[in-house]
């Protein structure tokens, strides 16, 4: 029977890899892979790591405690050391909160990688994706305005080297490394880094130990080193039933005993098998919530605000066509029939959890929860006034135009009071989400401010909430984050999809199950050989014992 396969998660997060890994299984349902050890520094998305992996321990289903806390039946998150001693004490020796290239995280991961080496061997596989601030292109835009950043010092352009080290001390059967788009075109000390990080991969523990295959690549050459181009690492989330224009690098690393027996068929690789999901099949059906304000909040003060925003936008209307205007309309009068109805609830809207039937059914399983009553982090955020017109303004003229407006498309009764809204930098500042396309790539910025993703109903007018945008991620809805929502938005907008890592997870079973078949026939072989071996030794020893 096949054993299931340790993983060791580097820059772990919330845990978005290894939910997906988690949730792989074989054909009798066994689970295909196991989490041996994750490694996150954030104190806060250790703590939503370790509670998720808890929850793993419970095999035929989450315990009712925890549907308690989700639904709010009881207040406070339980104790889990208390209720569940051994399993909660698994999972802290699973998920360590450590500073991968200190001194305490490098003595630590040595006597851990011994161990799982001397358990498993090399049959293993590491996932990681090092910090990516220092590679992202926003990241780059935003640092160029800093006079005292110098990338050359900055230690995060290094990480990499650190999944590199524990790559060579691991020597798993397959490793993945997944970076931002942006990595491709960094540069340290005016050389491009992507070649770098792959001759460092190419060559860990050896020279040519590991062959870099592309998930995603449409051209001939299935590895690095046979001429793929580095944009063929390129992964395309929205192909693979992600729902959001997400584009990430991928390298999949596979140790060179193990690529010298693939078959074609067995080479990882992702198709493209689904058709783009819009943004209204996975959220288009979640309880409705209005924004709070940021002054004065309740839902009589709010209903004005929106009143007062309809007036204000109704007489400051774009010039458009006579089917954009009646679109137009139609959507403020949405927000006008919400302003003046029963108020909506900002937070804990019971009901409505489910997802439409357009909605892939795959995708439908692995978010949706029959037992939650209520959606885990899904409070919306508190906004300005002044805000909720210029919401309402993209909203109505999203539903007018089929595309969120840029700069010059407000009327400049809307100007808000930047300085740089007049220079272009910010064409998009104030950007709402159409309900009949993926949504934009989602991503830590959303810890910031919402004004890039505005909710694609004017009645609501506000941003998304956490548990929005961790739908858009392909988190399951009974997965819960910890910390302040600032901390929420940051772990979900830095998470691989879950979903996407399911798919990934899967296409390296092909590879580890062809290295499982091949290496059980070698150690048959290898039987057989020394029995024979044996055999023929011992004969000319039993025949000299027959003589008189």
């Amino acid at each position: 029977m096949t054993r299931v396969v340790p993983v060791v998660d580097l820059f772990a997060g919330p845990g978005g890899l290894a939910e997906g890994f988690s949730a792989c299984q074989r054909r009798d349902g066994r689970r295909r892979y196991q989490i041996a050890l994750s490694i996150e520094r954030d104190p806060v998305a250790h703590r939503t790591l370790r509670l998720r992996a808890f929850l793993h321990k419970f095999v035929t289903g989450f315990p009712a405690e925890y549907y308690d806390f989700l639904n709010g039946v009881i207040p406070e998150e339980p104790d889990w050391a208390k209720l569940y001693p051994k399993r909660w004490a698994v999972a802290c020796n699973e998920t360590r909160r450590l500073e991968l290239g200190s001194y305490e995280a490098s003595s630590f991961l040595r006597k851990r990688i011994a161990q799982i080496r001397s358990e498993h061997g090399g049959r293993t596989v590491l996932l990681g994706g090092p910090p990516c601030q220092a590679y992202s292109v926003i990241g780059r835009s935003r640092n160029a305005g800093n006079a005292e950043y110098n990338a050359d010092e900055d230690d995060r352009q290094s990480l990499y080297k650190e999944y590199v080290r524990v790559l060579r001390q691991l020597r798993p059967a397959v490793a993945v490394m997944e970076n931002v788009r942006g990595m491709i075109s960094a540069e340290l000390n005016g050389k491009r880094i992507f070649p770098e990080v792959m001759r460092c991969l190419q060559h860990a523990g050896g020279v040519d130990e590991y062959r870099l295959f592309a998930l995603a690549s449409r051209s001939e050459p299935e590895f690095w080193r046979d001429g793929l181009q580095p944009e063929e690492f390129l992964v395309h989330a929205e192909e693979h039933g992600v729902p959001q224009t997400r584009q990430r690098v991928f390298v999949i690393c596979v140790r060179r005993d193990v690529a010298e027996v693939l078959a074609e068929e067995h080479l990882p690789r992702l198709e493209p098998d689904y058709d783009t999901i819009p943004l209204k099949d996975i959220i288009g059906m979640m309880p409705r919530l209005r924004s709070r304000l940021s002054q004065g909040d309740d839902p009589g003060s709010w209903q004005d605000a929106v009143r007062a925003a309809h007036a204000f936008v109704a007489v400051n209307q774009p010039t458009m066509s006579n089917s954009e205007a009646a679109r137009f309309r139609r959507a403020l009068a949405r927000a006008l029939t919400t302003a003046n109805g029963s108020p909506l609830p900002s937070r804990n809207a019971r009901g409505r959890t489910f997802l439409p039937a357009g909605c892939p059914q795959d995708l439908r399983e692995w978010i949706f929860d029959e037992q939650l009553r209520t959606l885990p982090n899904n409070e919306a955020r508190a906004h300005m006034a002044k805000d909720l017109a210029r919401y309402l303004f993209a909203s109505a003229f999203g539903c007018a135009f089929r595309r969120s407006p840029k700069t010059c498309d407000f009327p400049e009764a809307l100007w808000p009071d930047h300085a740089n809204w007049r220079t272009g930098h910010f064409n998009d500042r104030y950007r709402v989400q159409l309900g009949d396309r993926p949504s934009t790539t989602v991503t830590s910025h959303l810890s910031k401010d919402g004004h890039y993703f505005i909710h694609p109903d004017p009645g609501q007018c506000r941003s998304l909430t956490v548990r929005e945008v961790a739908r858009l991620q392909t988190f399951p809805d009974n997965y819960f984050f910890h910390g302040t929502r600032t901390h929420q938005y940051v772990q979900v907008g830095n998470a691989v999809p879950p979903f996407l890592a399911h798919q990934i997870a899967r296409a390296l079973s092909n590879v580890l199950d062809r290295h499982d078949r091949v290496s059980t026939g070698r150690s048959r072989v290898s039987v057989s050989s020394r029995r024979q071996f044996a055999t023929n030794t011992r004969q000319p020893t039993l025949v000299a014992m027959e003589r008189p």
